[in-house]
Formats: C-alpha cells, sequence, structure tokens
C-alpha cells in the first residue's frame, strides 16, 4: 500500500488547532486499537481449553482470525478517515463549565 501524505492544514479547520486535531486523532486510535485488541482477544479465548487432539484444526482457525485482524486498516488510518468524514465527537471539558 503506497503511503498518502496528510495536509494538516485541511483538517486543522476542523478543530481550529493543528496540535489538538493530531491530540484527538492520536487518541481516537488509541481507542480503536484497544477495541480492536479486545475483540481479537474475545474471539481467541474461544479456543483455550480444548483437548490436544483438535489441537491442529484450532490452530488454522486462529490463524484465520488473526489474519482476518491484520487485514484491517491500521488504527491511526481509521481515526484520520472518522475525522475526515465528521465521525468523531470531541469536547472541551473547560469550556463546559
Amino acid at each position: 500500500m503506497a503511503v498518502q501524505t496528510l495536509d494538516i492544514e485541511k483538517l486543522k479547520f476542523k478543530t481550529g488547532n493543528k496540535y489538538e486535531l493530531l491530540v484527538i486523532l492520536s487518541k481516537r486510535a488509541r481507542q480503536i486499537a484497544a477495541q480492536e485488541k479486545l475483540e481479537l482477544d474475545e474471539k481467541l479465548q474461544y479456543f483455550e481449553g480444548f483437548e490436544e487432539e483438535d489441537e491442529f484444526s484450532f490452530n488454522e482457525e486462529q490463524e484465520n482470525i488473526s489474519k482476518a485482524f491484520e487485514k484491517l486498516p491500521h488504527a491511526t488510518q481509521r481515526s484520520i478517515v472518522e475525522m475526515q468524514e465528521d465521525q468523531i465527537y470531541y469536547r472541551h471539558p473547560e469550556k463546559e463549565d
């Protein structure tokens, strides 16, 4: 996959500040990555505790699950797309008082 440059100047108008934009994007990327890890762990937990005679078929299924998660776009890339499509909600707690 080719590397694409990101025009931060265009995206900064969504927040007004490019540094704030980067903080929001990084926090969202961490949320996405943590959620993916939980989903992967849940799916792989199913295979724990089975007897060794079925181990080969289970290893193959576990490998397929892991490969499916590896094919997903990177969390950072997904957070950028979400910001471009106005799907990220963020707020300023200090301004709400």
